[in-house]
């Protein structure tokens, strides 16, 4: 059977692979279905095929999967966000822990490694601590609104639509954002469509408001509100900062990041403080951090707690230890760490980083951290003395192999690697494995409602 594009097929899905996609065969063929789970049966059609693989969209359920739910966001299947919501919480956990036994497996050959049961969030909605939402002169909109002529179409402020950079959706409310955060949302959207400014254009490039952003101190229930605009008019925004902290006491910061550059990122070029603090604070297990419009933070601050957790315990420290962090990022790990550590090097090559770093030190009065600010292979050359620990928490990407043989040349008693992407995960950890004994990887669910999940894994170096 050849199979072509536009092609419909009825498929039975069979499992779910990496980036949330049901997999099904068809003559030895792999079928990616979007939004399909497990057990369902379904009328697909295929949109893309190529030599190996070829990719579908469901157009009829035929019979639902048992581990189906009915998702309570009227956005799912529409919104980049959460991807999974149709999907049974517990078989998600599941599906999450399967990722990375395959990929510690097939792509890193380690056959026997210890995966542990995946630790679940403690919320599974309302637990995100920022978003961000991008606004358009274009609104895409939802089957049930193509019919109404009474939806203005030139206004959008929310989320995109998945895989797409202009496509909108004017998002009233998001699920994974708590109460206070949607209330917020709102006010602004109000608040722009009434000023007559327009909003940027994702394709012309023109226009004014670009993103909102918001973020959640949890531990003090405080709010920083961050207005990403095309140029500099103070005028515009402050009325806005005004408002908001008349009606919301709770937020605590306002901000204004300026971006004139066509790269559609939420990252200002320039700062402008409309009111209270340039900043906002969030605690993880007593420890207090101060929190900058672009600055990083785990988004699922309950469960930053229990990652750090896993992490010093696998760590096994006395006290007596030196531990060297890397990608050290504003110093969360190493200030985690501190208290049982006698002493802590974090590297990292952002400066603006490690001034946080530092900073989050002294609000803590922590004196046994200290921080290199340079690239991490060149970082590792001031590392002098042999340390008894190293922690490695890489971006998505994973380690690069100068790193990896640097890492070796170190040789720590033991590794802790973090990870929230499995297959580079697995690649990293195989590339280990002639200088250590991966003992076990602990699964942490940081992101539910999303195929999304974090992973910490113990290793001990090799006699």
């Amino acid at each position: 059977m050849t199979l072509k594009k536009g092609q419909i097929l009825e498929l039975r899905i069979d499992k779910l692979i990496f980036g949330g996609k049901g997999l099904a065969r068809v003559n030895g063929l792999a079928i990616f279905v979007e939004r399909a789970v497990p057990g369902d049966k379904v009328r697909v059609r295929v949109f893309k095929k190529k030599k190996n693989h070829a990719e579908a969209r469901v157009v009829e359920l035929i019979a639902p999967s048992p581990f189906r739910v009915k998702p309570p966001c009227r956005y799912c299947g529409f919104c980049g966000g959460c991807t999974w919501q149709f999907l049974d919480y517990e078989k998600q956990l599941f599906f999450k822990r399967e990722y990375v036994v395959e990929s510690l497996e097939h792509i890193g050959q380690l056959r026997s490694v210890l995966v542990h049961p995946i630790i679940p969030s403690e919320k599974i909605f309302a637990y995100r601590n920022k978003m961000e939402f991008s606004f358009s002169d274009r609104r895409w909109l939802l089957p049930e609104e193509l019919s109404r002529n009474d939806i203005p179409k030139d206004f959008a402020l929310g989320l995109h639509v998945p895989g797409t950079f202009d496509k909108v959706l004017d998002t009233e409310a998001c699920l994974l954002l708590p109460d206070t955060g949607n209330k917020i949302l709102c006010a602004v959207r109000d608040y722009v469509r009434k000023s007559g400014i327009p909003p940027y254009g994702l394709k012309s490039h023109k226009g004014f408001w670009r993103f909102l952003m918001l973020r959640h101190g949890a531990s003090q229930d405080k709010w920083m509100v961050n207005i990403i605009t095309s140029e500099e008019q103070r005028p515009w925004v402050q009325p806005l900062a005004d408002l908001l902290c008349q009606e919301y006491e709770n937020i605590t910061s306002v901000v204004n990041n300026i971006n004139t550059r066509k790269a559609g990122i939420a990252v200002g070029q320039w700062e402008i403080l409309l009111a209270g603090e340039p900043f906002i604070s969030d605690r993880i297990a007593g420890f207090e951090f101060e929190i900058s419009a672009n600055s990083f933070f785990q988004t699922n601050t309950a469960g930053t707690a229990r990652l750090y957790e896993t992490v010093k315990a696998y760590a096994g420290l006395t006290g007596k230890e030196a531990v060297v962090d890397l990608y050290s990022g504003t110093g969360t790990i190493s200030i985690f760490l501190s208290d049982c550590a006698r002493k802590v090097i974090g590297i990292e090559i952002s400066e603006g980083a490690v001034q946080d770093a530092q900073k989050n030190c002294q609000k803590n009065g922590i004196r046994n951290c200290q921080f290199i600010c340079k690239d991490i292979k060149e970082g590792l050359k001031d590392i002098t003395h042999r340390p008894e620990v190293l922690v490695i928490d890489p971006p998505r990407a994973g380690m690069h192999k100068d790193v990896v043989k640097a890492v070796c040349r170190l040789s720590p008693d033991r590794i802790v690697y973090l990870s929230c992407n499995p297959p580079t995960l697995a690649r990293d950890l195989g590339l280990l494995k002639e200088e250590y004994h991966v003992v076990e990887v602990q699964p942490v669910d940081m992101f539910p409602h999303t195929y999304h999940v974090e992973s910490v894994a113990r290793l001990e170096r090799l006699p």
